[in-house]
C-alpha cells in the first residue's frame, strides 16, 4: 500500500529536516560517544572518574530526595495485616478518627472529648483519645501477660477480618466474634455449653474489646453482670460511660478500627510472649528443684 505523494513529501522532508538538526547530531554523538569502546588507558581512567563523580553525587543529594521503597510504601490493606505497634496523632488523624456525627446527635456525657463542631460535624479531640489508646494497650498486655484470655468483638461486615486477624496475633488466649453475639453466652453458660464444659473449661474471659459497641449492648449488659472489663470505640453520639475504657474516635471508620484493634492486638502479643517467657522459666525452675542430688547429697 503506497502514501499519498503529499503525504510522502512531507515524510521526506521532515526526515531531512531531523537529519540537521543540529540537537539531533548532538545527541546522536553523545550516544555513540558513550557505547564507544574503551581502547587506552587513559579510557578506563576517565571512565572510573566519571563513575565515581556520578557515586559522590548520589551519596551526596540522595538525604534530599525520596527514600521510599516496596517496604516503606503504604499499601490500603497495611493497617490490617502490618498494624503499628504504636499509635500518633498523625495516624490516627490520617485514619479518620476525628470525625463524630453530627453535632445534634452528641451525646452530652461525650462533651468531655469533644474538640469542637466543624460544618454541623463533632470533632473528636485525638488529644484525649492517644493516652486512652495507650492505657487500654497498656491494659491489654497486663491481661495477657497474666495469661488471662481476651475476646475482640466486631460484628459488622468490615469488621471480621480485623478482629480475627487481632484474635490469631493472641494465639491461645484470643478470641473473636465477627457474627453476632449470641445473648446468654456469659450469663447463661449452662445451657448453652453444659456443666461438663464449664467445669474444664474456662467460658468467661478477662477482657472483651468491642469495636462498634452500639450494636453489641447485649455483650456489654452481660460482661457488666459477670464483672469482666471492656474496652471500646466510642463516638460521640454514645455515652462513654458503656465500657470500662472508652477509646474516643470515629466507629464508622474501618481504618480507625484497623489502627485501634492493630495497637491492642500487638500489646496482647507482647504480653503473651511474657507470659509464655514467665511458664518457661517456671519449668526450668521446678525441673531444676526437681533434678536429683541437686544440693549434692
Amino acid at each position: 500500500m503506497s502514501f499519498r505523494p503529499w503525504l510522502a513529501a512531507v515524510a521526506s522532508s521532515s526526515s531531512r529536516a531531523v537529519a540537521r538538526s543540529p540537537i539531533k547530531r548532538s545527541i546522536r554523538y553523545l550516544e555513540t560517544s558513550s557505547t564507544a569502546s574503551l581502547e587506552t588507558e587513559d579510557d578506563w581512567t576517565d571512565l572510573q572518574l566519571r563513575r565515581a563523580h556520578v557515586g559522590y553525587l548520589i551519596k551526596d543529594f540522595s538525604k534530599y530526595g525520596s527514600t521510599q521503597n516496596a517496604q516503606n510504601t503504604y499499601k490500603p490493606r497495611d493497617g490490617l495485616h502490618r498494624p503499628a505497634a504504636q499509635a500518633t496523632i498523625s495516624a490516627l488523624l490520617a485514619s479518620g478518627a476525628h470525625f463524630g456525627h453530627s453535632a445534634s446527635r452528641m451525646n452530652p456525657n461525650f462533651a468531655p472529648y469533644a474538640y469542637g463542631t466543624r460544618s454541623g460535624i463533632t470533632v473528636i479531640d485525638l488529644d484525649q483519645t492517644l493516652p486512652m489508646l495507650r492505657r487500654a494497650a497498656n491494659l491489654v498486655r497486663a491481661i495477657a501477660s497474666a495469661g488471662g484470655q481476651i475476646v475482640f468483638i466486631g460484628t459488622r461486615p468490615d469488621l471480621r477480618p480485623i478482629v480475627q486477624k487481632a484474635a490469631d496475633r493472641l494465639g491461645s488466649q484470643g478470641f473473636h466474634v465477627g457474627d453476632r453475639w449470641l445473648p446468654g453466652t456469659l450469663t447463661n453458660k449452662i445451657p448453652l455449653f453444659g456443666i461438663e464444659t464449664i467445669k474444664e473449661t474456662k467460658v468467661v474471659p478477662d477482657l472483651v474489646i468491642l469495636l462498634n459497641p452500639l450494636s453489641n449492648m447485649n455483650a456489654i449488659h452481660e460482661c457488666a453482670i459477670e464483672h469482666v472489663p471492656t474496652v471500646g470505640i466510642v463516638d460521640s453520639n454514645v455515652d462513654p460511660r458503656i465500657v470500662m475504657y472508652p477509646i474516643p474516635a470515629n466507629d464508622e471508620n474501618t481504618r480507625t478500627a484497623e489502627l485501634i484493634g492493630g495497637v491492642l492486638s500487638i500489646a496482647g502479643r507482647e504480653g503473651v510472649a511474657l507470659w509464655e517467657a514467665e511458664l518457661k522459666r517456671q519449668e526450668e525452675l521446678e525441673e531444676k528443684w526437681n533434678r536429683p542430688n541437686y544440693y549434692g547429697s
